[in-house]
């Protein structure tokens, strides 16, 4: 059994981009879970415990749905949580696209809609949630002091922190293997399907 995700494909100069922001982020707030920058991916679909048979299945539906879908650019906006400033759960970086001439809307939207529809033609069960591009950079297990909770708010709302003006590109989408262990998850491609140059 594999424990599978479908990510978009995130460039080095994002990472590295990211490690800075961990960097600023991490400094005053080290008791938090900080992600490491270069296992940091946009998943537009987490399918969990596959078999083989399953697994091919994920990778056909992966490839349907860039089959003849374009390359699009995105930029890394502004940090932002999940759950209450005194109770956050997950620390967040958010990601913008660019509309395309050929598309309706987000790319990154279209994307996931077509990818969903691929894996639901395939049997799999789809996330219901509205799809909300974001990168973690932290996931919180413990409550925050009143100190931690005020340091994470000046952070969040510090300029520095504010919208980039970097574009990157999408250019794969990547079925992506897990495997938990103590040191940390790591992660493999298992295939990479390319976006279309159109």
């Amino acid at each position: 059994m594999t424990r599978t995700f479908i990510a978009l494909d995130l460039h080095a100069s994002v990472q590295r981009a990211l490690g800075q922001v961990l960097e600023r982020f991490a400094r005053p707030l080290p008791n938090l879970r900080w992600v490491d920058a270069a296992s940091i991916h946009l998943t537009l679909a987490f399918l969990g415990e596959l078999d083989d048979d399953r697994l091919a299945l994920a990778m056909e539906a992966t490839r349907a749905a860039t089959h003849d879908f374009p390359v699009f650019d995105y930029r890394l906006t502004t940090p932002g949580i999940f759950g209450t400033p005194q109770q956050p759960r997950v620390i967040w970086m958010g990601v913008e696209d660019r509309p395309l001439a050929q598309l309706h809307g987000s790319p990154m939207q279209r994307l996931h809609q077509i990818l969903n529809r691929e894996l639901e033609r395939r049997g799999f069960e789809t996330e219901k949630r509205p799809f909300s591009p974001h990168l973690t950079l932290a996931r919180v297990k413990q409550p925050l002091t009143p100190a931690e909770q005020q340091t994470l708010q000046r952070l969040l709302h510090s300029k520095q922190e504010q919208a980039t003006s970097n574009l990157y590109r999408a250019a794969h989408l990547n079925v992506m293997k897990s495997e938990l262990s103590r040191a940390g998850s790591k992660y493999t491609v298992l295939a990479a399907c390319a976006l279309q140059e159109l």
